[in-house]
């Protein structure tokens, strides 16, 4: 059995890597290298370019796995881990420091630094302590908010390294990290590697450079994919390697919680890294935002319209009686003389529960007569309840009563424009005579202004009579009802109150000799025009969110392009492809959020307006909610395909990306 002391940490076995296939050329680029590394050495590994060090420092970190052969951390074989296994391995046992320092320019060093301690889930607080104790240590405390177009080459490398540190960095991955600075700044990053490793951080340096190698305490040369020399492990650093070696073991699991704190943190760096990125590009944020604002803002003013509209024709309905329908005699279709509608017919349909009141009218133009003033007017001839049938309010005094009515009392009710011509000046006509016909009149009211309805009597040109005193006193001649209004007990049950009323006189009359108009018919099916005119403008809005996400997604598409760099330094610093995709999703939706509440604001506006100029127009809580909701989803599935896209890159090839 192998003790512990002589586990090696990370253990290399005939590892091969190759490139091509297919119709590209096979390129081998690692030849079945072996080799071990124990926790706390200071390794160089040296070779010329293309000699396979940068391969072999991919695979060693977990950003590319070999062809075959086998990798073992700490015992483990890593080869058969998942995407996310890896970038967890990743968080928690590497740092890297690249040459090109692979900073995010949109960061501040501390911002930086703190990256893969927010994918460990580490709170705001604890994270930015972390970072900022490192930056001080690291001579970099005054520099902490500063971007890395502001530091020196120098500078930026120790900030890498401060980043490589802050999950705890036990193996310290160097990819030729002088190699873009003078002497005196390499040399100070290769005298803080050195401080690492004495710290107890296993160090592996990748290099070209033999002068910076041979400050490491091992020196591996590595040739055409195959190692060439090995100096060892030097003399009296075994029994320290073996100590190190005893208590290296693989990473800790997540404590329990962390991915839900890792969650938070990440949305809420996403957020912010959005909100920057949008600041940052305020031209192309604009445009794609005015793609979300013209659809938010057109589905709220078209479906207020719409509503507005809507709102008018029931008004209209209510104004005309929505439940009103018309029932008179006429010749039944077989033929023959035209029905008889009796009071006891009236009453037999006034039982009915559908409905809820009966009226018969009888009116015609007759001669009406006050002093020397005489006008043709149509009389109404109607029961009490004319008013709330019709929902006419009067203007002044009231209606006749249903007593008065069997009474046969002889009272009338003006019309607005009767009024004028008899009473002209505005005079009072309350208890005033008119002659209709040959019988005097007692005025006891004035209805309400109500226009004339398109093909109709102007109403406001009538007088208003009690039915029975009409028939009596005017309408001598008339045996029934010019026609009679039937009011049902709803809205809901106007068409079973038709059926009803035509069943019981077909009961009672033995053939169909009346007919019955539906007022209410045509009035509804004038509001199903307008409401599917309004869904008809509701969906042409739409389409403007439509346009607007697919913005969204261009925009997308070329922010992942513009930061696959960036995309590269979150995976190696242990961001999974759920973090990226989660990132991107944020930034979509923060950009279709923005477009959202400005689109909002603007139907509002566009109403506003439109309410000036007499259009009717109603706001809709529920339509405004449904348009910003749209609006965001629609930023969540034309963000995804970008979003899919950033999270399935290759790291390698992300962080060779500019």
């Amino acid at each position: 059995m192998v003790s512990a002391a002589d586990l090696p940490l990370i253990a290399l076995r005939d590892l091969r890597k190759t490139y091509g296939g297919g119709e590209q050329p096979v390129v081998e680029v690692l030849r079945g290298l072996s080799l071990d590394i124990h926790a706390g050495e200071f390794v160089a590994i040296v070779g010329a370019s293309g000699s396979g060090k940068s391969t072999l420092m991919h695979i060693l970190g977990c950003l590319d796995r070999p062809t075959s052969g086998q990798y073992l951390f700490a015992g483990q074989d890593v080869a058969g881990f998942d995407a996310d296994r890896l970038a967890w391995l990743r968080r928690e046992a590497f740092g890297f420091v690249f040459q090109g320092y692979h900073l995010i320019a949109s960061e501040t060093a501390r911002e930086n630094v703190e990256v893969p301690a927010v994918y460990a889930g580490l709170d705001e607080s604890e994270r930015s302590a972390r970072a900022s104790a490192l930056l001080e240590r690291l001579g970099l405390g005054d520099r902490q908010h500063n971007r890395p177009r502001q530091l020196s080459g120098g500078q930026q490398q120790r900030v890498s390294i401060a980043r490589a540190l802050v999950n705890g960095g036990r193996i310290i991955l160097a990819d030729e990290p002088t190699g873009a600075l003078d002497s005196r700044s390499g040399a100070e990053v290769m005298r803080l590697l050195a401080e690492l490793a004495e710290a107890g951080h296993t160090i592996i340096l990748i290099t070209h450079d033999h002068r910076v190698a041979a400050q490491a305490r091992r020196v591996i040369e590595i040739r055409d994919g195959l190692i060439v020399a090995d100096s060892g492990v030097p003399a009296g650093q075994g029994k320290a390697l073996e100590e190190e070696a005893a208590q290296a073991r693989f990473p800790d699991a997540p404590p329990a919680g962390s991915a839900a704190g890792a969650w938070r943190a990440e949305l809420k760096e996403a957020a912010r890294s959005a909100w920057r990125g949008m600041n940052m590009n305020r031209g192309r944020t604009g445009l794609t935002l005015l793609g979300i604002v013209i659809g938010v803002a057109s589905v709220i003013a078209m479906l207020a319209i719409g509503e507005g509209a809507r709102q008018k024709v029931a008004t209209q309905m209510g104004s005309m009686g929505a439940t009103i329908m018309y029932m008179g005699s006429r010749p039944p279709p077989t033929g023959g003389p035209a029905g008889m509608v009796t009071e006891e017919d009236l009453a037999a349909i006034a039982s009915l529960p559908e409905v809820a009141r009966v009226m018969p009218v009888i009116g015609d133009p007759i001669s009406v007569r006050r002093g020397n003033m005489e006008r043709n007017l149509y009389v109404f001839a109607g029961t009490e309840a004319m008013p709330r049938m019709h929902h006419w309010p009067l203007a002044a005094g009231r209606f006749f009563s249903a007593r008065e009515d069997s009474d046969l009392a002889p009272l009338v009710v003006l019309g607005h424009k009767a009024r004028e011509h008899f009473f002209p000046g505005g005079g009072d006509p309350i208890g005033r005579h008119l002659l209709i016909g040959t019988a005097p009149f007692e005025v006891i009211g004035v209805m309400a202004e109500r226009g004339a309805e398109s093909g109709s009597q102007d109403y406001d040109d009538m007088v208003f009579i009690p039915y029975r005193a009409g028939r009596a006193r005017v309408y001598r001649a008339q045996t029934q009802p010019d026609y009679t209004v039937i009011e049902a007990a709803g809205a809901a049950q106007v068409l079973a109150a038709e059926q009803a009323i035509r069943r019981v006189l077909l009961e009672r009359h033995g053939r169909e000799d009346f007919g019955i108009g539906n007022a209410a018919a045509k009035l509804q099916a004038e509001m199903e025009t307008r409401e599917a005119m309004t869904m008809m403008l509701g969906l042409i809005a739409a389409v403007s969110l439509v346009v607007g996400g697919i913005g969204v997604m261009n925009v997308m598409l070329m922010t992942v392009r513009e930061r696959t760099r960036e995309i590269g330094i979150r995976m190696a610093t242990g961001a999974r492809q759920r973090d990226i995709l989660r990132q991107f999703l944020t930034e979509s939706v923060l950009l279709t959020v923005a477009g959202g509440l400005l689109g909002v604001a603007a139907g509002l506006v566009a109403g506003g307006l439109m309410l000036l100029w007499d259009v009717p127009v109603i706001f809709s809580l529920t339509a405004m909610l449904g348009a910003f909701a749209c609006a965001v989803v629609t930023g969540l599935l034309f963000g995804y395909l970008p979003a899919r896209q950033a999270a399935r890159l290759d790291p390698v090839v992300a962080l060779a990306g500019e």
